[in-house]
């Protein structure tokens, strides 16, 4: 570009008359009407004037991150000093504006670093909302304090005090195990994040980012009469289908199930204060430090008890632990939406720690702590991967939520990131109108294809249909002698709850059929309206539907009874009881088979071994010969070596039968007829059985 520049006192008479000087465009703030609405932008709420009359009035580092937006920035090193601390206190009368969440950090920031020391990673632009809702206490921290405190869990000490989680811990909810926001109890497992729908999974999918508002069309879209945020209350998935408060009602929404066990847990820890810690505790939602002592033990606290004197201090590591777990559901207002099923554990597991240490405890009879195993997000078909942080693509068609669908689409699935259970979209192409996949012809670990001729039925037997088959153990087996000690050969686990296999029996060859015998190939239940899955079982709570069973089978009234049903009157076991049901009959075969297993073991092989079935590889060698498997036994370097393809089938077959649970009802006959190939075969004793 050429510049003319001028001498100085030097002028030029064709320059042109000077221009007025005009006002600068305004400055457009995007959204600014709405985050002015919002808390986040409200000077006068207690969460920014708290420090006002404070002497110096500074917001100090501990609570300036989230106090102040200075010290937001301060925290993500936003100001160019060290991230991931305050360094010191900042002023007062700033809110969360626009630079605290919009500046050089945030643009890139993608994960969080939870109060339990745990980090979240991968989570885009909702890291910005985790970093203040997450708590401020977490597992991790009232396990240091009562460790500190060094006493019994029943036993009061002054070193202990109740340790606030603090307030709109929503990630903390969300998150569940993966985050340890809430008091865990050892031992037990804990669904992890809550992952909603596509589309709807993160703090901003749900929350306009600038007032904060719910998107409430949203949630109309698949909740029916959903108009305000009341209306969420009521919400509960076909997936939530127990009673969890065990009040009788399974059709009231999830936040109504959190008050009733709120209501028990609260009531739980009255009686074990009153009991075990000499006074009896009382809860005041708005004032701190919130738990009071019930003076005279009226199970409501009155005006007068409501102060800091009356602090409630005789603190045991128990009601620590129920209290912490008790403020943490109360003080996130949207628990029951964010993760509902955390938060049912987290109480549900604090009634029943206090229940050890009273003479009357709270009746959980009716309670219930987990979903049907679909939607379990708590146990190891789907926890199982936490550690490693990804779901191998051999695992993730039934063990993630989107696994199935990706095989239905693609024919393939791919390694995924571990779910907390499945998704409606699991199973359902369309979250409005909630029709299902169309699933054609089944392919079988044999190799066998199979369509049901119902797509329904399809969709089930693509999980349900184990990982191994006959085909598959003679394949690793080989050329090998029977009683030979075949190098490399290994017991092969047919998996869990292989019903579809189980049902089509020959035709999916998924137990080990020995050759130059013939078995049973598919049940057919012989009525058009129950033949399918989905007519025995229910679709979401997958209970067996006893009153269809009720219609032929008048003995039967519950689930319970189920075993008893028989139709047949041969005496297959050969117990001399041709009237017990089938489900007795595979069991007793079942014992035999595994007596038989023992003792060729023992006397052919020179190797005693024994089964745990909760215990990978479940056969293990059993060193004492006491027949049973130790705990110190129960590892996976003592995993039973030496197999033999005699062995190996009857172990196969003995596994098959033991994770069917209801392969008696699936193709009771066909199980009985390799139980007893299996039992013939190893040179267990068949003369009093029967082979259908």
């Amino acid at each position: 570009m050429l510049v003319l520049v001028l001498a100085a006192g030097t002028a030029s008479a064709a320059a042109p008359a000077q221009a007025e000087p005009t006002e600068p465009a305004p400055v457009q703030v995007p959204f600014l009407d709405d985050w002015m609405a919002s808390g986040h932008a409200d000077a006068a709420a207690e969460a920014f004037v708290h420090w006002n009359e404070d002497d110096p009035a500074v917001v100090p580092e501990s609570c300036a991150k989230c106090h102040s937006s200075t010290g937001y920035q301060d925290f993500l090193g936003a100001d160019g000093t060290e991230a991931g601390v305050v360094n010191a206190p900042h002023p007062v009368g700033t809110v969360v504006d626009c630079v605290a969440c919009h500046n050089n950090v945030t643009v890139t920031k993608d994960s969080v670093v939870m109060p339990s020391g745990l980090e979240i990673t991968g989570l885009g632009d909702e890291s910005r909302c985790m970093e203040c809702h997450q708590g401020r206490e977490s597992k991790v921290s009232v396990d240091k304090a009562i460790a500190d405190a060094a006493v019994d869990a029943d036993t009061v000490s002054e070193n202990l005090s109740f340790r606030n989680i603090h307030y709109y811990a929503a990630a903390a909810t969300k998150y569940g195990t993966l985050a340890k926001g809430g008091y865990e109890y050892d031992g037990n497992s804990y669904d992890a994040m809550f992952a909603h729908v596509e589309g709807y999974e993160t703090c901003i999918d749900c929350h306009n980012p600038h007032t904060l508002e719910l998107d409430l069309e949203g949630c109309a879209t698949c909740h029916e009469g959903v108009a305000s945020v009341d209306d969420l209350k009521n919400v509960r998935m076909a997936g939530s289908a127990v009673d969890y408060n065990g009040n009788g009602d399974v059709d009231e929404g999830i936040y109504y199930e959190l008050q009733g066990l709120q209501d028990s847990l609260l009531a739980a820890m009255q009686a074990y204060s009153g009991e075990v810690a000499g006074s009896t505790v009382g809860y005041s939602p708005d004032s701190y430090p919130y738990f009071f002592i019930d003076t005279n033990a009226s199970g409501t606290l009155e005006e007068d008890e409501i102060n800091g004197d009356n602090r409630f201090a005789s603190w045991t590591p128990r009601l620590l632990e129920a209290a912490y777990n008790y403020q943490t559901s109360k003080k996130d207002p949207g628990a029951y939406a964010h993760g509902g099923k955390y938060i049912i554990q987290l109480l549900f597991d604090s009634i029943a720690s206090l229940n050890e240490a009273v003479a009357e405890p709270v009746d959980m009879e009716a309670m219930r702590r987990i979903d049907a195993g679909h939607f379990a997000g708590s146990e190891e078909a789907f926890r199982h991967w936490d550690e490693e942080g990804v779901v191998p693509g051999s695992c993730a068609k039934c063990h993630t939520a989107g696994g199935l669908p990706q095989m239905l689409a693609e024919g393939v699935v791919t390694s995924a990131s571990p779910s907390n259970g499945f998704q409606c979209a699991t199973c359902h192409n369309d979250l409005v109108e909630f029709t299902r996949y169309e699933a054609g012809a089944v392919k079988f670990p044999s190799g066998a294809s199979i369509d049901s001729g119902d797509p329904d039925t399809n969709l089930c037997m693509n999980c349900h249909q184990g990982r191994e088959s006959g085909v598959s153990v003679d394949a690793a087996i080989g050329d090998a002698a029977p009683d030979d000690q075949a190098e490399g050969l290994r017991f092969l686990n047919p998996h869990y709850f292989a019903a579809g296999a189980t049902r089509w029996g020959s035709e999916a060859h998924g137990m080990y059929q020995y050759e130059g015998k013939e078995y049973l190939g598919f049940f057919d239940h012989g009525d058009g309206d129950v033949n399918q899955c989905k007519d025995c079982h229910s679709a979401h709570g997958l209970e067996v539907k006893t009153e269809a069973c009720a219609e032929c089978h008048e003995e039967i009234e519950d689930g319970a009874e189920l075993q008893d049903i028989r139709y047949t009157l041969t005496d297959f076991d050969g117990d001399g009881d041709d009237e017990e049901g089938l489900a007795y009959e595979i069991e007793t075969m079942a014992e035999d088979l595994y007596a038989a297993i023992q003792a060729y073991a023992a006397d052919t092989l020179g190797t005693p071994i024994a089964y745990d079935a909760h215990a990978y590889p479940y056969f293990f060698m059993d060193g004492n010969a006491n027949g049973v498997v130790d705990p110190e036994e129960a590892v996976r370097d003592n995993g039973f070596a030496g197999w033999t393809p005699r062995l190996l089938r009857a172990a196969y077959n003995y596994q098959w039968a033991s994770k069917d649970p209801g392969a008696f009802a699936h193709n009771g006959q066909y199980v009985i007829q390799s139980l007893y190939d299996s039992i013939e075969d190893i040179g267990g004793d068949v003369s009093a059985m029967t082979r259908p």
